[in-house]
């Protein structure tokens, strides 16, 4: 099994738990994967990645109401919020595994492990939810960082410093 190319096949999946699963399934693994560290992957169409289900909806980030925490309806709201911060730094993690060759060994590993680190995550966070009633995709959401991720889909100094160190940081 080669790790960028299942990286970009948990990528493409649009099932938040199958995503998940794979995440931590590879990183399980991840002493008997092979790295492809050379290889330049063949980019599938833009509207491939990252995989989403069909809900949440998503809306620009002006768009998406905030609710007091005060209440039950606000506090699922800033949940729901925070599992999909999860959700998309699965995709992040995943996208950095398959997108950027020529790295260390140590480079795709330690993003694995963050894949998985981030799937569980999310799922803590919507096993919370569904105990309230609620579930992943209730809510609308926004897709702030993915579009970073796009825009610096060719210079990994970019992505780098701007979307792990300081938009996923800052939620």
């Amino acid at each position: 099994m080669e790790l960028r190319q299942q990286a970009l096949a948990a990528l493409r999946l649009s099932d938040p738990e199958a995503k998940s699963q794979m995440a931590l399934d590879l990183h399980a693994q991840s002493a008997h994967l092979k790295i492809a560290v050379d290889a330049e992957l063949p980019a599938p169409p833009p509207a491939a990645l990252p995989g989403h289900p069909p809900r949440p909806e998503l809306r620009a980030h002006t768009e998406v109401a905030r609710r007091s925490p005060a209440t039950l309806a606000g506090r699922a709201v800033l949940l729901h919020a925070i599992a999909h911060i999860e959700f998309n730094a699965i995709n992040l993690a995943l996208d950095a595994i398959w997108r950027f060759a020529g790295m260390p060994r140590a480079f795709y590993l330690d993003w694995l492990q963050v894949a998985a680190e981030e799937a569980k995550h999310f799922r803590l966070l919507r096993a919370h939810l569904q105990k309230w009633g609620k579930d992943y995709g209730d809510f609308p959401a926004h897709q702030g960082l993915w579009t970073m991720c796009e825009k610096t889909a060719s210079d990994i100094l970019a992505r780098m410093a701007l979307v792990p160190r300081t938009l996923e940081a800052r939620g």
